[in-house]
């Protein structure tokens, strides 16, 4: 069973910098789409991004421009680096993965899922 651990969130003022991380127990990671998604106070989870095994990335239009998603398959570990940060960013982002190519931004298609990282952005 593939396991993920996120790590990296925390506080940021607005228009700073994070990079969150996530680490995959997954034997064949270089096989798995991987994700990112966040869900809000209150709120829906969200499409973030996400990298397919194939190398293409995918980025919600809110995001676009501002972060980038990244994998090492050596380390079996996918990255995010958001810059400029607004409060609207605030939120638990969690890390997720399937074994197959397609509706990456929908977040039925994952079947393995991160405990989140919260992040927080003041303004």
């Amino acid at each position: 069973q593939v396991q993920l651990v996120e790590s990296g969130g925390g506080l940021v003022q607005a228009g700073g910098s994070l990079r969150l991380s996530c680490a995959a127990s997954a034997r064949s990671f270089s096989w798995y789409t991987m994700g990112w998604f966040r869900q809000p106070p209150g709120k829906e989870r969200d499409f973030v991004a996400a990298s397919t095994r194939i190398g293409g990335t995918y980025y919600a239009d809110s995001v676009k421009g501002r972060f980038t998603i990244s994998r090492d398959n050596a380390k079996k570990t996918v990255f995010l680096q958001m810059n400029s940060l607004k409060p609207e960013d605030t939120a638990v982002y969690y890390c997720a993965a399937v074994n197959m190519i397609g509706g990456v931004t929908d977040s039925s298609r994952y079947d393995v899922w991160g405990q989140g990282t919260q992040v927080t952005v003041s303004s």
